[in-house]
């Protein structure tokens, strides 16, 4: 496989206790999660009550997936009104090739079809997490500034860049 292309079989599905090992891959490293508010997971039992209590129950969570295995994982956080917040992560051996941008497309459409309420998607990123800016930019968002000491990350304040999408934006 060309690093440089997307595979073509990537795909968005609700989490899966069986997906326990494949998120440990992912959420187990440092590097992914340095720009995540949970904590990197350490053994297999963390990853599966992670499933259990995290993906599973949640709203709208999928499994970011290349032949039906687990290599991250999108969320959107939406109450009900006309807004709703988007997160990603990747592993990072993915990093790089298109993936997570095409993820982004993927779930983009789709929450809008389950969610028609929703008119606004929203994204907040780190400002050092130049990777996931590029993402959202190329996904279709469109960056609307920044957030001073927004976030608290891993008990460190942080500054934020906050990035939109509208219902009404070409994705």
């Amino acid at each position: 496989m060309n690093p440089s292309y997307p595979p073509t079989t990537i795909t968005l599905r609700p989490f899966r206790l069986s997906d326990a090992n494949d998120l440990l891959q992912f959420a187990g490293d440092a590097q992914v999660t340095r720009f995540l508010r949970w904590e990197t997971l350490k053994t297999t039992d963390e990853a599966l009550t992670f499933i259990k209590d995290k993906c599973i129950p949640h709203r709208w969570r999928r499994s970011i997936c290349i032949d039906d295995r687990s290599i991250g994982f999108i969320s959107t956080f939406y109450e009900d009104g006309h807004k709703a917040d988007i997160g990603y992560g990747l592993a990072a051996k993915y990093w790089g090739r298109g993936i997570a941008t095409e993820a982004v497309k993927m779930a983009v459409k789709q929450v809008l079809m389950e969610f028609p309420d929703i008119v606004r998607l929203q994204a907040f990123t780190d400002v050092e997490n130049v990777g996931s800016q590029r993402v959202l930019e190329k996904a279709g968002f469109k960056l609307e500034g920044l957030l001073r000491k927004y976030t608290m990350i891993k008990g460190c304040v942080k500054d934020t860049l906050v990035f939109s999408l509208l219902s009404t934006d070409e994705i």
